[in-house]
């Protein structure tokens, strides 16, 4: 079995060195393997897909799901660890009658472009709504929506832009800021955390998935990789169960005292309805679905807002191959990719931490946790 020293090896410089490490080490490890090609093309045009591999018996009914890239340049992170299992030999550890289910490159285009959106500049984690309803109103947004993306990112008008925005963060606060900002939007097509008009590709395909695969499951634990928020390096796996309700318990149950549950406001609840969590549990109403969303911190937020600004800036007012793409490129990919050793060693760490404690928790395992002191 590799180490977590090996955890260089198992990290790739882009989508397809990913693509290839993940189908490699999946094929070694005696995967079944399903490709789902992307309507979209890559930068060189060349062709996308999402892969899946499921290892373990073919009819488990008790399924463990790990997703790398819903945000696509992201997906260094997920798709890192998902190799590094596959390489690890712990396929041949799982209990009987489980399985792994690993997704890799949910949002393939934003994978290989560098971006933290989809082929139709959707971001992902808002948009698993309930589509028969109406999407959630965000007014904060509209308020500063022509600050947000300003047609130079120097000169007069940008610094009047920040302006604008230092003075409506001021008046509203940190939270309503970032809650108008990044909640998630569905007025503008090329604007920030749009939530789009429908279901996206990679919405439908991990349905698609998720159909295929996961009919016949009765407990399904979901583990979707993130990066960009938090302490660097920190591993911060986020709930969104309701409390009170067996999903919340569980989440406990496997986890210990490591969650923070977003509905406890043990975390900054920016999103109501539209991530990941929303759209397995919708899909799954025949499981036990425990969902946890691991994000782990890189850069400080301010320069998450100043990376993501620039890289819509590039593909509405510029050119995403010309000359100013490669500085801004680069900007997006380490604040959401360090690519530095200990940030890798972390992220190993806490992966397979968490995966272990999950898979021994569908076995009815109960993780550690402190007792409190009684005066």
């Amino acid at each position: 079995m590799q180490s977590i020293n090996d955890a260089e090896a198992a990290f790739s410089a882009g989508y397809h060195q990913a693509r290839e490490a993940f189908l490699a080490a999946a094929t070694k490890a005696g995967a079944q393997l399903q490709q789902y090609a992307c309507p979209a093309r890559g930068p060189r045009g060349e062709a996308l897909s999402t892969d899946t591999a499921w290892i373990g018996e073919p009819g488990a009914t008790k399924v463990l799901m790990a997703l790398s890239g819903t945000h696509g340049v992201e997906g260094f992170c997920g798709s890192g660890f998902q190799v590094h299992w596959l390489r690890s030999g712990l396929q041949r550890q799982l209990p009987a009658d489980t399985a792994v289910l690993f997704v890799h490159a949910v949002n393939p285009y934003g994978f290989a472009w560098l971006r933290r959106v989809n082929e139709d500049n959707v971001d992902l984690n808002r948009n698993y709504l309930d589509w028969s309803r109406p999407p959630p109103d965000n007014p904060g947004y509209a308020e500063i929506a022509g600050a947000l993306l300003p047609a130079r990112l120097d000169g007069p008008e940008a610094a009047e832009a920040e302006a604008v925005l230092a003075r409506y963060r001021q008046q509203v606060g940190e939270v309503a800021f970032y809650r108008a900002l990044a909640s998630g939007q569905f007025i503008d097509a090329q604007g920030m955390f749009y939530g789009g008009a429908g279901p996206t590709w990679s919405n439908r395909t991990l349905h698609t998935v998720m159909a295929e695969r996961l009919a016949r499951a009765t407990d399904v634990t979901c583990i979707d990789f993130h990066t960009g928020l938090g302490p660097f390096g920190h591993g911060d796996l986020i709930s969104d169960h309701e409390p009170g309700t067996g999903a919340a318990q569980r989440v406990r149950q496997f986890w210990g005292d490591g969650v923070s549950e977003s509905r406890r406001g043990q975390t900054l609840p920016l999103v109501q309805d539209g991530p990941t969590h929303f759209g397995v549990n919708r899909a799954l109403p025949h499981a036990r679905v425990t969902f946890g969303t691991l994000e782990f911190g890189t850069y400080d937020r301010d320069s998450g807002r100043a990376a993501l600004r620039a890289d819509h800036w590039l593909h509405v007012h510029s050119d995403p191959l010309g000359p100013e793409a490669a500085a801004i490129k680069q900007a997006l990919r380490r604040q959401f990719y360090p690519d530095t050793a200990d940030w890798k060693e972390a992220v190993l760490f806490r992966g397979h931490q968490l995966v272990r404690m999950a898979l021994a928790g569908m076995q009815g395992a109960h993780a550690q946790r402190g007792q409190p002191v009684r005066p």
